[in-house]
């Protein structure tokens, strides 16, 4: 067992002093070599901060491009690598690496692991993003540029780009390769390394969520990696899978694609949805409404989204009996995501309710992601899609799910667990003001393309006549509103916090005087969490939310860790 370190970051007693480098590394080989599941996930919230905040800029130079008619900054190849790479890096640079991030610093804390169950393989599943994140960044300055074929890659257009393709190819295989690895990870700690009673009805919704997430990976991963995989070979071995001059079929590219498409994005949404589980019972001072419905809708969901994929090709010539089948199954799985919000709606019925930053965060979730669920539902609808497919609308609806879904989960998430990963508190004024800044941005950026889409504006298109002008301007405007939002909320939010600047935290910060509030083990542990938890199964009460035995805790005077500096 490591050695226990007092508040200098030396080992309590003479006993196993020896070890004490090995269990707490200092300085860069902390971090290059880190095996610490929070160490870890810093690395992943930080690296998926810095592709958001680049992929955002490849956002703005298309909103500057768009603010009037006419080409004004950037010609139509160059707008259409922007429009590609954006979406690539958000999905797989940004969004899922996050979450990933949450999961491994939250998923040990809630179930009393000591850590991930593979530890070095999680050291290797974040190193392995680095090379494909500066491959997706770098491939700009390719011969031809980045890819432009948009994010979703359809052949015929990736057979005919330069080679920046192929970079592009080769950083999917490697950011799916590290995402199944995460995945395992994340299955194998979560089903052997649960406390002793904690049962599986028992777990977090956050530890649930990324259960199915996990397996939902490993499932439609390498379908992604056979399908550009056959590109690849399509491009330089002379096979014609999509190529119909030898006898392929583009449509086959789409209907491989979307089938880990759609699963993936709910891969994006899951993880939300556990977090906001976490955080509204905690400000409704409340336990959460339905805990066992919303495990199985969070179920439902996954099943039902292997079975939707071909919403997304409704105008490609399906026969209409496949129309209606994909049409009835997308409006199924309205079902259970209304079981989530009417969930969470009812939880916060009659409740003791505050609303600090997570908590705003989190109803601003509902409300904004509710608001995308519903233009889904008219999207679902084939004889709608014919006219609203590749508009403005399509742009606007998932931005709502993605944006307003995903990453104001995250940000509630932040909010609502930064005290426990740093030992400060956040400047509550700064959180208000970063929610209802990027609240107020979001919606005018995005609200205005669903008429947009409703007035007949193609997406991709770097110049747009007259008509569609005002609207576009407006977006131009909410966009910059928005990115501005995110630079504050790093530099007045975030770095404070990694700096140890701020109300130092107390164990419990969500919790009223009569100690209702925020439940579950992250919160039996001192705040900063110490490097390291649970060193022994922690004895649990029956909810399993809370420890009995405060010995299994390792004793400290004052925990050593922070989020980013080297214990003092």
């Amino acid at each position: 067992m490591s050695a226990v370190l007092d508040n200098h970051g030396h080992a309590a007693g003479g006993e196993h002093a020896h070890d004490e480098h090995h269990a707490h590394p200092h300085g860069w080989r902390r971090w290059v070599y880190a095996t610490n599941h929070k160490d870890i996930g810093t690395l992943y919230l930080l690296f998926s901060f810095f592709m958001f905040m680049f992929g955002g800029v490849l956002a703005l130079g298309i909103r500057a491009e768009l603010f009037q008619p006419g080409l004004q900054l950037v010609n139509p190849e160059l707008f259409n690598q922007l429009t590609t790479m954006h979406g690539l890096i958000m999905v797989f640079g940004a969004i899922m690496p996050a979450f990933v991030g949450f999961a491994n610093w939250m998923i040990p804390l809630q179930i009393g692991a000591s850590d991930m169950a593979f530890a070095r393989m999680n050291n290797f599943s974040f190193w392995l993003l680095i090379p494909a994140g500066v491959m997706l960044v770098g491939s700009f300055f390719m011969p031809g540029g980045a890819p432009a074929a948009g994010w979703t890659l359809y052949a015929p257009l990736t057979l005919q780009m330069g080679p920046s393709m192929d970079a592009g190819i080769f950083a999917m295989h490697i950011l799916g390769a590290s995402s199944i690895m995460g995945s395992i990870n994340i299955i194998v700690t979560i089903l052997n390394m649960r406390a002793p009673g904690m049962t599986l009805m028992k777990m977090p919704l956050f530890v649930w969520s990324w259960l199915i997430t996990a397996y939902l990976l490993i499932a439609v991963m390498p379908v992604l990696a056979g399908a550009i995989t056959m590109t690849l070979t399509d491009r330089h071995l002379g096979t014609t899978f999509f190529n119909p001059a030898g006898g392929g079929d583009p449509v086959m590219y789409q209907h491989i694609f979307w089938f880990f498409g759609h699963p993936e994005v709910y891969i994006m949404i899951l993880p939300a949805f556990g977090i906001v589980s976490q955080v509204v019972p905690a400000f409704a001072r409340k336990r959460l409404f339905g805990y066992a419905s919303m495990v199985y809708a969070l179920s439902s969901i996954a099943i039902l989204s292997f079975i939707v994929w071909a919403h997304h090709m409704f105008t490609t010539g399906m026969p209409v009996t496949g129309q209606l089948f994909f049409m009835y199954a997308t409006m199924l799985i309205a079902v259970p995501t209304a079981v989530k919000i009417f969930n969470w709606i009812a939880t916060m019925w009659q409740g003791s309710m505050t609303f600090e930053t997570p908590m705003l965060f989190a109803v601003g979730f509902i409300f904004v992601f509710t608001i995308g669920g519903f233009t889904g539902l008219i999207l679902a609808m084939a004889p709608i899609d014919l006219l609203l497919q590749d508009t403005y609308y399509v742009v606007a609806h998932f931005h709502y799910v993605l944006v307003a879904g995903s990453l104001y989960a995250m940000f509630a998430g932040f909010y609502y667990w930064v005290p426990k990963w740093t030992g400060v508190m956040y400047d509550e004024t700064r959180g208000k003001i970063h929610f209802w800044w990027s609240l107020i941005a979001f919606n005018i950026t995005f609200f205005p393309m669903h008429f947009l889409g409703l007035a007949g504006m193609p997406r991709r298109y770097a110049d747009y006549p007259m008509q569609f002008a005002d609207f576009n301007a407006i977006a131009t405007v909410g966009a910059f509103a928005f990115g501005l939002a995110q630079v504050y909320f790093f530099f007045w939010v975030v770095l404070p916090c990694m700096r140890g600047r701020g109300v130092k935290a107390p164990q419990r910060p969500w919790n009223d005087p009569d100690g209702k509030g925020a439940e579950g083990l992250e919160w039996e542990v001192p705040s900063p969490a110490p490097f390291h938890t649970f060193e022994v199964p922690p004895k649990l009460d029956a909810t399993a939310t809370r420890v009995l035995d405060a010995r299994v805790m390792p004793e400290r005077h004052e925990p050593v860790t922070g989020i980013v500096h080297a214990p003092r």
